[in-house]
């Protein structure tokens, strides 16, 4: 099985009904560690070289955190920056994350239907993640398509606990190394993870 490696990262964790359901259905999985980046680095004082030792103890690697204005917060930025540094994570012989797989799993208040070409904000979630998956590709690492949440402040409790359901059961089948292919077709992982459902067996 796999080892998942959440980077956590929302600057107002405690506001957020969304992202507390998602990882508090994770409490119980051996096989996930869920790291807070605003909480292990309130000063942004990142330590190098223990986030590439993480890196290095992990084959899937998730950028977890909710999109602001069409972007990460803050704090995963500098994570990037810093962390994946110039020969260990790409260039000439840089080989330490080659295909790890990675992921967005992001949390909006705009809903699906408002991220799109006809939509309020235009563009879809995959086209905006294209920064963070071409910083994967430049680390030759195996970008998969996003986690999504939207439309958060419409969501009941229980509606949140459904997303938290899927959102273990996407990790726990990725954990099992299934193949690639079919997932990358999807445009979330939500898809496919609700089209495996859909083809198990009653």
């Amino acid at each position: 099985m796999k080892k998942i490696l959440i980077l956590f990262a929302h600057p107002r964790y405690e506001k957020s009904r969304a992202n507390k359901a998602l990882l508090d259905g994770l409490r119980d999985q051996q096989f996930i560690t869920v790291h807070d980046l605003y909480e292990n680095y309130p000063d942004f004082n990142i330590d190098v070289a223990r986030e590439q030792a993480l890196l290095l103890d992990h084959q899937i690697i998730v950028w977890h955190n909710p999109f602001f204005l069409y972007g990460a917060p803050a704090m995963i930025k500098q994570w990037v920056d810093l962390v994946l540094e110039h020969g260990w994570a790409h260039g000439e012989g840089a080989d330490n994350l080659a295909n790890k797989q990675v992921f967005s799993a992001i949390t909006t208040g705009g809903t699906r239907s408002s991220y799109s070409h006809g939509g309020f904000n235009r563009y879809t979630i995959p086209e905006l993640l294209r920064p963070l998956e071409q910083v994967s590709n430049l680390c030759r690492m195996t970008w998969l398509p996003p986690f999504a949440v939207q439309g958060t402040y419409r969501l009941t409790d229980a509606m949140l606990e459904d997303y938290a359901d899927q959102y273990r059961q996407v990790l726990a089948e990725l954990a099992q190394s299934p193949s690639l292919e079919g997932i990358r077709k999807y445009a979330f992982l939500n898809d496919w993870i609700a089209e495996l459902g859909r083809k198990e067996p009653i």
